[in-house]
């Protein structure tokens, strides 16, 4: 979906196809024909923005295969579907019976990661509509953050340095420019927006940048005013929020408990890095707690729980009408990212689901003054 800012900027707002569990291409195609399409009808939408996932294997394949990427491009323009950011965290396995601390492996200090991200950046400039020429990726945020040590980061700098340069060279070949994102979340090395000032100090801020997801930040408290205002390029931001539980109500969180995904639980005075050690006793109970557990937009959870939904829409207020005035926005790429949908309590539709949150996303949009073109 495409919007016009009053400043007269267009901004993308996508869904992240992370919630689907293909790796192949085939898979791929089926489930643009699939619920990506239904998607679309649901919403009505003349095209339908995707925050495309691909396997590394994926992505590997495609790179070695220019009729597959010009078929998958094809199709794309075929169902009325676009392009212009990928979602680069997960490299295999996100649908693995149990993912947990494996979603951050291979990290930045591994060879796999960079040519794994780099393979996504040639594609993606095959995959960009014929009228834009900048798209993002988004990626973790380093590494997680034991097993930190000098040669890790030495390893991580270098990996960086290749980044750009591959990056600048793409530029210069097609023309496209494709930003990466570094996405902080808690219990990783960078962990909050101050962390990434810090870390990514020095780099090529027209090719490298933050990728905000607002359920990473909620959980970790930070605020959104300073998140808006670290001074890094925010390659994109992630339309997502956490589960949230008042004092003494904690205990409605089990039902959230599950083996897949890690679901980093922190309060304003200590951590967990995964909900069953905070139910455990690994928090205190005197106060609120948030879950990085993606919950829909648009529904609410059983109470006593709720969602950090109020903090999002602080977080696209200040991203979209900077200074209350008519600047550009401080990001152009939107994407919905509930993930979740495969573990949550109860049955679920879930091209209902994510109709229902790009629906949610855009009313929130118009009211911001984006119009739908």
């Amino acid at each position: 979906m495409r919007l016009l800012h009053p400043s007269g900027s267009v901004v993308h707002l996508a869904y992240c196809t992370n919630v689907h569990p293909a790796e192949d291409l085939a898979g791929i195609h089926e489930q643009l024909s699939g619920v990506a399409a239904r998607v679309r009808a649901l919403t009505g939408a003349p095209v339908l923005g995707l925050g495309l996932w691909l396997s590394s294997g994926a992505a590997r394949a495609l790179r070695a295969d220019p009729g597959e990427l010009a078929r998958l491009r094809a199709r794309l323009d075929e169902l009325g579907l676009e392009v212009v950011t990928l979602n680069g965290f997960p490299y295999q396995g996100f649908h693995d019976q149990v993912v947990k601390l494996r979603v951050y492996r291979p990290d930045w200090a591994e060879p796999q990661r960079l040519a794994y991200t780099l393979d996504l950046a040639e594609i993606l400039t095959a995959l960009l509509p014929d009228d834009v020429t900048e798209g993002s990726i988004s990626t973790l945020p380093l590494a997680w953050r034991t097993g930190w040590t000098p040669d890790k980061a030495a390893a991580v700098a270098a990996n960086l340095d290749a980044l750009t340069r591959g990056l600048r060279a793409l530029a210069e070949r097609t023309g496209k420019t494709i930003r990466v994102g570094f996405e902080p979340e808690p219990g990783c090395i960078v962990e909050t927006t101050p962390q990434a000032v810090e870390l990514l100090a020095g780099t090529d801020p027209a090719h490298l940048g933050v990728c905000l997801d607002a359920c990473h930040l909620a959980v970790g408290f930070e605020e959104a005013a300073d998140a808006a205002g670290l001074g890094l390029p925010i390659v994109k931001l992630q339309v997502s929020s956490a589960v949230e539980a008042p004092p003494g109500g904690q205990r409605a969180l089990a039902a959230y408990e599950e083996e897949r995904y890690l679901h980093q639980t922190r309060c304003a005075a200590g951590y967990a890095d995964d909900l069953p050690e905070a139910l455990a006793g690994g928090l205190p109970a005197d106060l609120p707690w948030r879950t990085h557990f993606h919950m829909p937009l648009h529904a609410a959870p059983p109470p006593p729980l709720t969602t950090t939904t109020p903090y999002l829409e602080e977080l696209l207020g200040r991203l979209m009408t900077p200074d209350e005035g008519l600047t550009a926005p401080l990001t152009r790429h939107l994407e919905v990212e509930t993930y979740t949908w495969s573990v949550l309590p109860g049955p679920v539709d879930v091209a209902e689901g994510i109709a229902a949150e790009l629906d949610w996303t855009r009313r929130r949009l118009a009211a911001l003054g984006l119009k739908e073109i």
